[in-house]
């Protein structure tokens, strides 16, 4: 599949291993020029939010849940405050969490009127009865486990209800961040986990799940091998088994960088798909590949931090 002459040639970057290391991004999309500091920006808060539980020699699965906490908070994201809009006007989150010690994740899906999805995923890992639950389901459990709901309106933005009406309109937004944020981590132990979350996709149909909190689409982690976070077209992501089979490269011969760029290649040929990933491997190296106008990321590791879109 040849890519639309209003992108550009599909993109990745990778670093060298490092005793510990927490990697985010903002979402595959095209932001508009004027915007990309300030979702690059938003990126570094959240990666030295992950790289100080990190430093202070705290754990994989805390830093990812820390960082991504960052990114819903932000409106600037597609996520918790300032998610997409379904098309009845509604916020619906989807968020998945894993370690990959021993194989723990939970998730939620379709779940309303919550300001921090991610934490609520995190109770389910925790709780370890189910991994995912949906809808009205993952509001109680997430009622029982002590979360409240925001107040009506308090997560929807002015750019949230603009962007709706314009795809009711039949107009696709010039400009986008993304469908999903998300991290990924390795501790000074070697321990490794990820994180997503999502608002979806604007306009959606109510009850619509992307690939965010399905394990192995949109987040997986595997101490053995290494993690990853994805985003983008979540469709073709479940079909592909994106996360996983990025993961997977990574046991192999691959290196972190090496395994997002030919799984963002396969997802393009095999399915047709856009998006992106961030990985991390277990040796610590770390890397992302995208094949959308933009990705904003940034990296905290041992030896300092970068970043880019």
């Amino acid at each position: 599949m040849s890519e639309p002459s209003d992108l550009p040639a599909p993109a990745s970057r990778g670093g060298a291993s490092s005793s510990f290391c927490v990697l985010v991004h903002g979402g595959a999309g095209n932001v508009a020029v004027s915007r990309r500091a300030l979702h690059v920006e938003g990126c570094l808060r959240a990666a030295r939010a992950g790289g100080e539980i990190l430093r202070a020699g705290g754990n994989a699965l805390d830093a990812v849940e820390a960082a991504v906490r960052v990114l819903e908070d932000d409106p600037l994201f597609n996520a918790g405050t300032g998610a997409c809009l379904s098309s009845e006007g509604s916020v619906e989150h989807d968020a998945s969490i894993m370690e990959g010690t021993v194989l723990r994740a939970g998730a939620v899906c379709a779940l309303p009127g919550f300001a921090a999805p991610i934490a609520i995923a995190r109770a389910a890992l925790e709780d370890g009865r189910h991994v995912l639950y949906a809808a009205h389901g993952a509001v109680e459990f997430a009622k029982a486990h002590g979360f409240a709901p925001a107040p009506e309106g308090a997560l929807v933005t002015e750019s949230a209800r603009a962007a709706l009406a314009r795809y009711l309109q039949g107009k696709q937004p010039a400009h986008w961040a993304g469908g999903t944020v998300g991290a990924v981590a390795r501790d000074a132990s070697g321990r490794c986990a990820a994180a997503t979350s999502t608002g979806g996709t604007i306009g959606k149909r109510p009850g619509r799940v992307g690939d965010s909190p399905i394990i192995g689409a949109g987040t997986y982690a595997d101490d053995a091998a290494g993690a990853v976070s994805t985003t983008g077209d979540g469709e073709a992501m479940i079909r592909l088994g994106a996360a996983r089979l990025a993961v997977e490269r990574m046991r192999g011969s691959d290196e972190a960088e090496q395994a997002a760029r030919e799984t963002i290649a396969q997802l393009s040929a095999r399915v047709s798909g856009r998006g992106g990933l961030v990985a991390i491997d277990a040796r610590g190296r770390w890397g992302w590949s995208r094949s959308t106008a933009t990705m904003s990321w940034a990296v905290i590791t041992a030896e300092g931090e970068d970043s880019g879109i």
